[in-house]
């Protein structure tokens, strides 16, 4: 069943959620509004009669923000998710539901219908995620603290502190220096495979797990405000990553100088696998700037880089 949903956000950067009334299936939990494309309707066409019949609004045309394929049992679903930010008229409860308009940081992950969580994520994710490069050493310590700190300041809200020539006490240190900025202007920061780092420093820092790290987790190691990036190259870690993260990685889109030998997915299998996922994916592996129009064409949550973004 393919069904719409629309993301609707308003001047202030507020999103509609609705409540899933008394006697539906997941009563009481909370969704982005919207229902299912009828035979022969194109999704936007879809989006607004939906929207029109739920909340007596005229939609103007959105874009598409993220497709999850999600199964409740045995009833299998695809969630479309477009943003939308213009209407006429006021929102208003023609079905019973109950309504609410929040600012998608504020939003209570645990209270959304599992589909709608990475519907939530893709919007509070960023569409660039940035990586620091492998070959720092540890005496650039302090230039790269007023780099990253730069970066911050300049508006860059997802960095992934990848430092593994250092001692992980060193990344730690770093990540706590930074974390009352990154924590003031709403941006994260990642340690890479440091689980116990992550649940050291608390919440504004998060890990990216590797993909070996990934396939070994029975559960989610982190609480939910605490983000987790999954490194996948395949399906089967992309459904793993589902289960575990927030969202994931997928590479090499492209070829890339640090693999050389390794043959790069290209944008088809990319988009293949990314229709596949039920979560955000980044683009990884010879990305630059320029690249996230094509990353967003294909489905792509944004575009991560390393060397492209310093």
């Amino acid at each position: 069943m393919h069904v719409m949903a629309g993301v609707m956000l308003d001047a202030q950067g507020r999103v509609l959620l609705a409540q899933r009334p008394p006697g539906k299936h997941l009563a009481g939990l909370w969704e982005f509004p919207g229902g299912k494309l009828e035979p022969d309707e194109l999704p936007a066409a879809a989006l607004a009669r939906e929207l029109r019949e739920e909340l007596g609004i005229d939609a103007a045309a959105g874009e598409p923000l993220i497709r999850v394929p999600w199964c409740y049992g045995e009833r299998r679903l695809l969630l479309d998710a477009w943003t939308v930010r213009a209407w006429q008229g006021e929102p208003a409860s023609l079905e019973g539901q109950a309504l609410q308009w929040a600012f998608p940081a504020s939003v209570d992950f645990s209270l959304l219908a599992p589909a709608d969580r990475p519907i939530l994520r893709a919007l509070q994710l960023p569409l660039r995620y940035a990586v620091t490069p492998a070959e720092v050493t540890l005496d650039a310590f302090e230039e790269w603290r007023q780099r990253l700190a730069t970066s911050l300041a300049s508006g860059q809200r997802l960095i992934l502190l990848r430092f593994p020539q250092w001692p992980v006490e060193q990344v730690r240190k770093l990540a706590r220096q930074l974390m009352p900025q990154a924590r003031a202007l709403g941006a994260r920061l990642l340690l890479s495979g440091d689980v116990e780092g992550a649940r050291e420093l608390g919440e504004g820092v998060g890990v990216q797990l590797k993909a070996h790290q990934l396939m070994e987790q029975d559960e989610r190691p982190l609480p939910l405000e605490q983000w987790i990036g999954a490194s996948c190259h395949n399906a089967g870690e992309l459904s793993r990553a589902a289960a575990i993260a927030d969202f994931a990685t997928l590479s090499p889109v492209a070829p890339t100088a640090t693999h050389p030998g390794q043959a790069p997915l290209g944008w088809a299998a990319f988009q293949h696998l990314v229709e596949t996922a039920s979560l955000p994916v980044y683009a990884l592996g010879g990305m630059r700037e320029e690249d996230l129009a094509a990353v967003r064409r294909a489905g792509g949550q944004g575009v991560a880089g390393i060397r492209g973004f310093w």
